[in-house]
């Protein structure tokens, strides 16, 4: 019998929004050149694999991989990932999921219809943005800092966000690069979108590890902890974030879309 294979809309507001994830669950650890290969095939941001680790204790081995290299940390595919342990019954609804990863361990529960990841903060430092940059993006002015996720710059308002047009070949000698700008809907606090041709994604549709950027980025300016973000993508989607020291909860809901098997 074939490795259970779902396709998970995660951070979404229905199916067909949010950001897609592959979600493969395995008896035992896969060869990562294997793993490397099915997320080629997907073809998708972002695809998990995950087994749960001897001894039980509701913990489990997760990695993620981009069509074309393994990435230290995701938030959406985590979602999409915990969600499908509690819809596949692997995990009782009301247990939280404990993932061991290569950025620590991370930790889902269920709220409501959502998920929230206890994932680490990022506070980025200013930084002035590497030659070619800003052409690179298709932007002109910014205000630009750096850290553990990449690349974060502020923009005047949300519709230069929303306008930015990346040149994806400049663009792929550099990090992760994430446009954010206060927003001018009052339903959420600020706007982003996030491009990583370097990793295989030339515009992620909602990038869950940013916000572990953008949550205390925006938290200092608003002067509070609890934010809401929308990612504005052409699919689009909500992060719901919350600081809690030197951790950020991101929240958001996932969809099953697909389900099958790997043969």
């Amino acid at each position: 019998m074939g490795a259970p294979l779902f396709h998970v809309d995660a951070f979404a507001s229905g199916p067909f929004t949010g950001n897609p994830a592959a979600v493969c669950l395995l008896e035992d650890p896969a060869d990562p050149a294997w793993m490397q290969a099915v997320a080629a095939e997907m073809n998708l941001s972002e695809t998990a694999f995950l087994h749960e680790l001897d001894g039980g204790a509701r913990r489990f081995g997760l990695r993620w991989f981009t069509p074309t290299v393994e990435v230290d940390l995701c938030g959406h595919a985590t979602l999409a990932s915990a969600h499908v342990l509690w819809e596949a019954r692997r995990l009782p609804s009301e247990a939280a999921a404990h993932f061991e990863t290569r950025s620590g361990v991370l930790t889902a529960t269920r709220a409501g219809d959502e998920v929230e990841l206890d994932f680490p903060a990022d506070k980025v430092a200013p930084a002035d943005p590497e030659p070619g940059l800003l052409d690179a993006l298709g932007i002109e002015d910014a205000v630009t800092s750096f850290g553990r996720t990449g690349w974060v710059l502020e923009l005047a308002d949300a519709r230069a966000v929303r306008d930015a047009r990346p040149h994806f070949a400049r663009l792929a000698g550099f990090d992760l690069a994430v446009l954010t700008a206060r927003s001018d809907d009052p339903a959420y606090d600020f706007v982003s979108r996030c491009f990583g041709p370097k990793f295989g994604i030339d515009e992620d549709p909602v990038t869950g590890s940013a916000h572990c950027a953008l949550g205390p980025y925006w938290a200092e300016r608003f002067g509070r902890t609890e934010l809401t973000g929308c990612q504005a993508s052409a699919r689009g989607g909500v992060v719901r974030v919350r600081l809690e020291g030197d951790r950020t909860v991101l929240g958001g809901r996932a969809i099953t879309v697909t389900r099958g098997e790997l043969v």
